[in-house]
């Protein structure tokens, strides 16, 4: 499989990313089977795996570990933090403390005692930027971590990171996890635009829209009944007059998927890979037959009329449904977009 550099790293991953979110008790349950899909996936040429500490309450972290022993120095591994890892509610966020403890427990996890790519897996605005970049700089500079990363942050944070990193003397992000589909291309706006200039890699995750681009969710059939539907129901509702746009868009893809002789999900890995901006697509099977069926389709490339038919469904820097981003600004939450009132007005 064709590899390619993380951003101005050095550090050369495969076109493809096997994400291990399916791995555990979110999707695959069997560790021996989820082993051999990654050992399938080496095989196959992908030498850039990342999960996080969330994913299934670190079971996924596990996984993985297992499935890397002897095989270690031949991947580059990825991990995340932010999210909540109990009620705790200092088990989360990327404060120095959080960070400097989860670190920990994702080594041990992995069983590894070095992480080649670790990212704030979402911004935190209770957290100035300038405490999470020293913990992480001082994780490098301990050889704990080799390079740093955020996923899911808007251009303006992404900036932000970079001004602080530079003056304080700190390290700085050296790639973006953002969610990048058909049906999501907000990022095409501003986010890949800020990752080119500042020279960062780009890890698209979900560019499958969590199952839509599989052929799986059509409009004569019943909605698949799954765990990430039911922790997602703004995502997969077919009620929801976002989600009946993006079935009727699943339709037409289909189409121009058959007239260009490939399968819808074959189509929809290749659009992610074309901008120039994408360094490597996440891809999350649960199973051997999903895996080895994204990687059938690792050397397709989509032709400028097709790239066309597809602006034309999905218009550039547009999202079918905003609840497909991952994250929502705090400064659109309703106590932040209201002024408080005074006792008694």
């Amino acid at each position: 499989m064709e590899r390619t550099p993380l951003g101005t790293t050095g550090i050369n991953v495969s076109r493809y990313c096997l994400g291990a979110m399916m791995f555990g008790a979110w999707g695959n349950r069997d560790h021996d089977e989820s082993i051999k899909v990654i050992h399938t996936a080496l095989d196959g040429g992908i030498n850039f795996i990342d999960t996080a500490d969330v994913y299934s309450g670190g079971e996924s972290e596990e996984i993985v570990g297992k499935a890397l022993k002897g095989r270690r120095d031949q991947v580059v591994l990825a991990t995340k933090f932010v999210a909540p890892m109990s009620e705790d509610s200092n088990h989360r966020g990327s404060s120095r403390r959080w960070i400097m403890r989860e670190v920990e427990d994702s080594l041990r996890r992995l069983d590894t005692d070095y992480i080649d790519l670790y990212q704030a897996h979402r911004p935190d605005p209770t957290t100035d930027i300038d405490d999470t970049l020293g913990a992480l700089s001082d994780l490098v500079h301990q050889g704990k971590v080799r390079v740093i990363g955020s996923s899911t942050y808007p251009a303006e944070q992404i900036v932000e990171a970079q001004w602080v990193a530079e003056r304080r003397g700190r390290e700085r992000f050296r790639c973006e996890q953002p969610p990048y589909s058909i049906f999501v291309r907000g990022i095409e706006t501003s986010v890949l635009p800020t990752c080119q200039k500042y020279g960062m890699g780009v890890i698209p995750w979900s560019p499958l829209a969590g199952g839509w681009l599989t052929g799986r969710y059509r409009k004569d059939a019943p909605a698949p009944e799954t765990g990430r539907a039911k922790r997602m129901p703004a995502r997969f509702d077919y009620s929801l007059p976002e989600n009946q746009r993006k079935l009727d868009v699943v339709e037409s893809l289909v189409e121009l998927a058959d007239e260009a002789g490939m399968s819808l999900t074959h189509l929809a890995m290749a659009f992610v890979l074309e901008h120039p901006a994408v360094t490597s697509a996440i891809i999350g099977p649960r199973t051997m037959e999903q895996l080895t069926d994204v990687l059938d389709g690792a050397d397709v490339r989509l032709a400028d009329d097709v790239l066309d038919k597809i602006d034309a469904l999905v218009p550039p820097g547009s999202n079918l449904n905003i609840a497909d981003t991952g994250w929502e600004p705090a400064s659109l939450r309703r106590s932040q977009r209201r002024r408080p009132r005074r006792p008694g007005a």
